[in-house]
């Protein structure tokens, strides 16, 4: 089956997090894309990936280039002149002032899509300031709805921002570039990681609006006995998320908590009581025991998993969801992936 973005060429100016990320994702699905880095690594580029080699250039082709220099501008434009897309994550202005803006490059190439990855846009009060993933997602009020009531917010991981708004350039790349084959115009695309955040945080927003998030009231989400993490017996944890009645209804089946009153399940005023069981329940055997008698039921189970163990998980390996490079390193396999229309079922490409 041909890669759905095969022939699309895109430029990408790179950076860190998330667009090398889009990047990739726009590469996985088969695009041609060239990465122009400098000759030296970045000190947090180094730090954080420890000065291995860089998954985030999978399936692109490395160009190095010094654009301090007027020859490697130039190297640059040629390549943007002939391109579908270009990504960058510089704070607004750093393009404009090497020559290589929105405006100089449409003269060379008027269809050009030009993605802006930044954290807080290409306007606003914040737009030139230093941030990061964390930062954007306490910003787009994301982050207070994970804390728990007296409790400060989580630190989540590097995903919920970088990711988001790698997800958000990417989908955004690929609905300019089709628009601009059929008007032969480009356009600027401001992928900025709060708004993304914001957007992807869309279904939370609903809940909390509903009052069953984030306010004074206790939530499902935070205070529930049927949607929580649990630890074992041997340290492990374990998830929950039995929301509806019948899920619920199961859960307590295969405990063996005939007592509960299950029409109680939303009365709050049951809920501490019953979380104290199940606190208590979990910690009693191991995980593995919770993994056989719970996994693969309607339960609303799963594991939780380091990185190392999802991907010998029977499920995540039959779907090779995780692979390994050629130096042995854990990597993710290229997300979503596609199917013939007819006879398909099961026979992932």
């Amino acid at each position: 089956m041909t890669p759905p973005l095969s022939g699309v060429r895109i430029v990408e100016f790179e950076g860190i997090g998330p667009g090398p990320l889009a990047g990739r994702m726009l590469a996985d699905m088969g695009a041609e894309v060239t990465v122009i880095a400098r000759p030296q690594q970045g000190a947090v580029a180094a730090q954080l990936g420890g000065g291995g080699e860089n998954p985030l250039r999978r399936g692109k082709r490395v160009l190095l280039l010094d654009l301090k220099q007027d020859a490697a501008r130039a190297e640059a434009m040629a390549l943007v002149a002939r391109a579908d897309a270009l990504i960058e994550g510089n704070r607004p202005g750093v393009m404009e002032r090497l020559g290589l803006g929105p405006a100089d490059c449409a003269a060379h190439n008027p269809r050009l899509v030009y993605g802006r990855m930044t954290g807080w846009g290409q306007s606003g009060p914040l737009a030139q300031a230093a941030g990061h993933d964390l930062n954007y997602v306490a910003l787009s009020g994301m982050l207070a709805l994970s804390a728990h009531r007296g409790e400060r917010p989580i630190v989540p991981p590097t995903v919920v921002g970088d990711a988001g708004g790698a997800l958000t350039l990417a989908f955004g790349l690929v609905c300019a570039v089709l628009e601009a084959r059929s008007s032969g115009k480009g356009r600027v695309v401001d992928a900025a990681i709060v708004d993304a955040v914001a957007a992807l945080g869309g279904i939370a927003q609903w809940i909390t609006a509903a009052g069953q998030l984030g306010g004074e009231r206790p939530s499902p989400f935070h205070d529930s006995p049927f949607y929580d993490v649990y630890r074992c017996a041997d340290g492990g944890c374990i998830t929950l998320g039995a929301l509806e009645p019948q899920f619920y209804a199961l859960l307590m089946e295969k405990l063996g908590l005939a007592d509960v009153e299950l029409g109680r399940q939303y009365d709050a005023r049951a809920w501490p009581a019953l979380k104290e069981r199940l606190t208590a329940l979990f910690a009693s055997q191991p995980r593995a025991h919770w993994e056989a008698l719970l996994e693969g039921t309607d339960v609303c189970f799963a594991p939780v998993l380091s990185a190392e163990e999802a991907a010998v998980h029977p499920h995540n390996r039959a779907r090779a969801t995780y692979v390994r490079t050629a130096s042995g390193a854990l990597d993710v396999a290229p997300a979503p992936r596609f199917l013939p229309l007819v006879g398909g079922a099961g026979a992932a490409e």
